[in-house]
């Protein structure tokens, strides 16, 4: 499995999911107990639930299985696909990410990540680059990228699943001259974007939080919705300190409004799924 396919599918897409991506929401969410296996027909009762008709899950579960991330498995006479182990392990380190409430503090300090690439290996950079920047790094110089500290077990099992550890090293550091560290955050990512998505997040998912009345069914749609349109902020802000944040930051009023709902949301989402596929 590529880089790419772990940043389109793995971590989500934002507003207007792709079938394909609200299938890996719902195999981290729910197969995993049962050893990362789900049946197509499973499948396809749950995902018509949050308006994905068949024919959108058996082309989304194909495009899977050719990337690597699903397997195509039997029970007995039963039709399924289950978590490749690759994809187990990026899901797993996904959850780390995806639930962590708190944010890096100054104190913690920062992670570079310098690496050198033979020009006759030029498509390991460019692999290289495209990981750091699915897991959130900045570009603080050339062949310098930058992350919160909290990031480095993450990205060493992460560069050496993919093959790229003989390429890079990693170092822990503190910025100790010159210049304003807020201005530079601003410099090393792209905050303007991620205003856009967060504010995107907050408008598409504030609506499910002021609903009166909520089915299981609705909540489980509404829990699927929101953890795929969230899984991707994450990696796009890796915990960055609020400190260093233009003030009111609108990723802060986003991470309330995920954990609100999932604090409201998923015991009625699993309740029915429990009822749907007898997982429960």
């Amino acid at each position: 499995m590529t880089a790419v396919p772990e940043a389109t599918d793995l971590d989500g897409s934002g507003r207007s999911a792709q079938p394909r991506q609200l299938i890996v929401t719902v195999y981290g969410l729910y197969s995993r107990t049962e050893g990362g296996w789900l049946s197509v027909a499973s499948l396809i009762d749950l995902l018509a639930a949050v308006g994905v008709d068949e024919p959108a899950v058996r082309s989304s579960i194909s495009r899977l299985k050719r990337r690597g991330i699903l397997e195509a498995v039997r029970r007995g006479a039963t039709a399924g696909y289950e978590l490749s182990d690759e994809a187990r392990d990026i899901l797993r380190e996904g959850d780390e990410r995806i639930f962590r409430r708190g944010r890096a503090t100054p104190a913690d300090g920062w992670l570079l990540a310098v690496f050198s690439v033979p020009e006759t290996e030029r498509h390991k950079r460019h692999l290289l680059r495209t990981q750091l920047s699915r897991m959130g790094f900045g570009t603080a110089a050339s062949g310098v990228w930058i992350a919160p500290a909290h990031l480095h077990a993450a990205t060493e099992e992460a560069l050496t699943r993919l093959g790229l550890a003989g390429y890079a090293d990693l170092f822990r550091a503190e910025h100790l001259a010159f210049g304003d560290v807020a201005a530079k955050v601003r410099d090393w990512w792209d905050l303007d974007r991620l205003d856009e998505l967060y504010t995107t997040f907050l408008d598409e998912h504030g609506p499910a939080l002021r609903r009166e009345s909520v089915t299981d069914e609705q909540a489980f749609a509404d829990y699927v919705r929101v953890l795929t349109g969230w899984r991707r902020m994450p990696y796009l802000d890796p915990g960055l300190p609020a400190e260093f944040l233009p003030g009111g930051w609108s990723g802060i009023r986003a991470a309330e409004l995920f954990f609100e709902l999932h604090a409201q949301l998923e015991t009625p989402a699993r309740a029915y799924v429990a009822k749907a596929i007898n997982l429960g």
